[in-house]
């Protein structure tokens, strides 16, 4: 059996931190904590479960305060979690059984994120992350924002989630200050520093501005080819809310130069078409995206109801639009397969229940 150091980075976290830690209870065989600069009772919270607690003086570097923690691990393995990351009670048995077997040569051993979730608790948005990682200074991490450990050597790919559950949202103006801050001193942004500037951007409402940083990476030689693909989504959203159609589906489209067509785009392309009232044309994209082949692997983010719900759901209203009632609440109920307690396919519902003849 491997054995596991887990390692956080943390900050004001009294209300999240002891959820997080109890979901693990038993998991890990070291707890590595290290504050940045709690003013709450987050260190007395994490005394409880550790004696391995230390300070870091923060340096606008969250790679710097990850490799940090890193640093002071003892065991095979050293795993990474937010204070607001939560293991649920149903991966806890896989979680164990990946330990007792996980093969010594693996480097990396991925784990999928679930970050968004709809009123039934069913994520509606992941991605794979790399969560545990062999103890080795070739393993570290990089960027000082977004920070990431780029994968080598053997990965593995396991069928374990962890969740990110927040309270309350974080200090919407962080991650755009440490990139103007980088900007202001010249430095020169790496392809996934631009990328998620341009996320950050975005997030902010500057559209123009986030749609040329996000262009600018495109441009760029390098780049992971699903921070690409993604950027492309983002960017024809930015056009769109600019005004700029034509410019958002050529967007879109220029990610199906990048690799095969990915049902998040094709949503979006169907979604375009929809609001020009084009449901022909909707409808080809949305049935275009129930027939892509889901890859989680490929560690872009995951939006799982554009493989199934949304485009049924959307197809379901293109063809009462198009005047085939019939074929549209076929398209419902097969939403509704997906998710029964809806309350878009239940209002469908009840709309064809009263057009039924009598």
């Amino acid at each position: 059996m491997t054995t596991i150091s887990l390692c956080m980075i943390v900050k004001n976290e009294e209300e999240v931190l002891a959820r997080c830690l109890d979901s693990v209870a038993g998991l890990a065989d070291e707890i590595v904590i290290v504050d940045t600069g709690s003013s709450d009772k987050t260190k007395q919270i994490a005394a409880r479960y550790t004696q391995n607690l230390y300070d870091f003086v923060w340096t606008d570097d969250f790679a710097a305060a990850r490799n940090f923690s890193f640093s002071k691990a003892s065991m095979a393995y050293c795993m990474w979690m937010d204070a607001d990351d939560v293991l649920e009670p149903q991966e806890r048995e896989k979680f164990l059984s990946l330990k007792a077997t996980l093969d010594p040569a693996t480097d990396v051993v991925m784990m999928k994120y679930n970050t968004a979730f709809d009123e039934g608790g069913k994520p509606v948005f992941s991605y794979y992350r790399e969560r545990w990682l062999k103890n080795s200074p070739a393993l570290r991490w990089v960027g000082q924002v977004h920070e990431v450990v780029p994968p080598c050597g053997k990965i593995y790919y396991a069928d374990i989630a962890l969740s990110h559950k927040k309270l309350r949202a974080p200090d919407p103006d962080r991650n755009l200050k440490i990139y103007q801050k980088l900007l202001a001193e010249n430095q020169v942004l790496e392809p996934r520093q631009q990328y998620y500037y341009g996320r950050e951007l975005y997030y902010h409402c500057a559209y123009a501005d986030a749609a040329a940083a996000l262009e600018a990476f495109l441009d760029m030689p390098a780049g992971w080819t699903e921070n690409k693909i993604e950027a492309c989504a983002l960017c024809a959203d930015c056009c769109q809310k600019l005004g700029q159609e034509a410019r958002a589906l050529q967007t879109l489209f220029r990610s199906f130069a990048l690799d095969v067509p990915r049902a998040e785009i094709c949503c979006d392309i169907g979604s375009c078409f929809f609001a020009r009232q084009n449901y022909r044309l909707a409808a080809y994209w949305y049935l275009t995206a129930t027939k892509c082949e889901r890859d989680d692997t490929r560690g872009g983010f995951i939006r799982p109801d554009c493989y199934d719900y949304i485009p049924f759901l959307q197809l379901c209203v293109c063809c009462d639009k198009l005047g085939d009632p019939e074929r549209a609440r076929a398209y419902n109920d097969k939403a509704g397969a997906c998710k029964p307690d809806s309350q878009a396919y239940l209002f469908n519902k009840r709309y064809f229940e009263k057009r039924k003849p009598s």
